[in-house]
């Protein structure tokens, strides 16, 4: 049994097959941007046109029209909502200080309370019920 890959060095300078030539590849040098190249072999040598280029020019311009309205109209959506969440927030505030009036109104109200207030005054809390003022008609 032999190993193939041990060859003696005496084999390996007689059996080496010749070397191809490298293929160089003639580039046109790109003078200008690789983009310019690319639009330039795209219209004048390859699938678009000049005359489909400007045909398509309207179809283009109506696309980018449609595009601005479309991100205007998604700017618009996200103001009006923040000026929702705004305007929520606004009035939970202000149910919040309508609840807590409220309930001061309730309190100061109560018939002990305005007796405590009217008191510094010098009015006092009547005692005896109001009494009825009866008015005949023939007394006038």
């Amino acid at each position: 049994m032999n190993n193939q890959f041990k060859r003696p060095i005496t084999e390996e300078a007689e059996e080496e097959p010749p070397v191809p030539e490298e293929q160089v590849e003639t580039r046109v040098p790109a003078k200008q941007g690789s983009a310019t190249v690319f639009f330039r072999k795209l219209f004048v040598e390859g699938v678009v046109s000049k005359e489909a280029a400007t045909d398509m020019l309207p179809y283009l311009i109506f696309l980018c029209v449609l595009g601005m309205i479309y991100i205007a109209n998604s700017h618009m959506a996200m103001k009006n909502i923040r000026n929702i969440d705004q305007l929520n927030k606004e009035v939970k505030e202000l149910s919040w200080e309508y609840k807590s009036l409220k309930s001061d109104l309730m309190f100061k109200s109560k018939m002990t309370e305005v007796a405590k207030k009217v008191d510094t005054l010098g009015i006092k809390e009547l005692i005896e019920p109001p009494k009825k003022i009866v008015v005949n008609n023939n007394e006038h």
